[in-house]
């Protein structure tokens, strides 16, 4: 079965840096877009950023020039690399499966989530 298991969340001060990992399993990881989400408290998750299978990336605006989302397919392993942190990205962020090769925003699978915090 799908299993995506993240790592990689913490406690980090404005400005600062993290990098989340997902480990994934259970399918053929190359073939499907992968993506970051993020949920503060009860809000709806929102997609933060998107590879495609090809390496196509798509960010949220509030991401865009701080986040980068990488994927090695040798490793079956997705990353978000977050600069620049602020108080406002303090989420629960969760690894994604999409329900297709290409990106459209439709989750297929979820992750457990790991928890970012960002002291100002």
């Amino acid at each position: 079965q799908v299993q995506l298991v993240e790592s990689g969340g913490g406690s980090v001060q404005a400005g600062g840096s993290l990098t989340l990992s997902c480990a994934a399993s259970g399918y053929t990881y190359s073939t499907y877009c992968m993506a970051w989400f993020r949920q503060v408290a009860e809000k709806p998750r929102d997609m933060v950023a998107s590879i495609d299978n090809d390496g196509s990336t798509r960010y949220a605006d509030s991401v865009k020039g701080r986040f980068t989302i990488s994927r090695d397919n040798n490793k079956n392993t997705l990353y978000l690399l977050m600069t620049s942190l602020k108080p406002e990205d303090t989420a629960m962020y969760y690894c994604v499966r999409e329900r297709y090769t290409y990106c459209t925003g439709t989750p297929g699978y979820w992750g457990q989530g790991t928890r970012v915090i960002v002291s100002s």
